[in-house]
């Protein structure tokens, strides 16, 4: 009874965990690097939009701090196709969500997908 109990904790941990963020060969990650006025203010902005986000077809994403500066980040996000993360980044809304945020531009981005092993 103890091990099925075990196994069953153990499949689910693994489908739930593992399950959200499946990467596949044709899934794209955008990357996103930029400075922001107040990394405080910016995480409190970003976290309030990730509605907008599942909408435009981001799967899974991750924010990175700089070590030498608080206030430079890198975000990631990913998307099933190319077409998916271009029109993410080319949205009126996170254009919009990004100045409320207080992004300073220029924002260095660029996209990518798994190569071959």
């Amino acid at each position: 009874m103890r091990i099925q109990s075990v196994l069953t904790t153990f499949v689910f941990c693994a489908l739930t965990l593992g399950g959200a963020a499946a990467a596949y060969a044709d899934d794209v990650r955008l990357f996103v690097k930029h400075e922001v006025a107040d990394y405080a203010a910016w995480r409190k902005v970003y976290n309030s939009v990730a509605p907008l986000q599942k909408k435009l077809g981001v799967f899974f994403k991750d924010v990175y701090v700089s070590a030498e500066n608080p206030n430079e980040i890198t975000v990631i996000h990913d998307f099933h196709s190319l077409e998916e993360a271009k029109a993410f980044m080319a949205s009126p809304e996170l254009r919009a969500t990004m100045t409320k945020a207080g992004v300073k531009p220029p924002a260095q981005v660029w996209f990518t997908s798994k190569g071959a092993k």
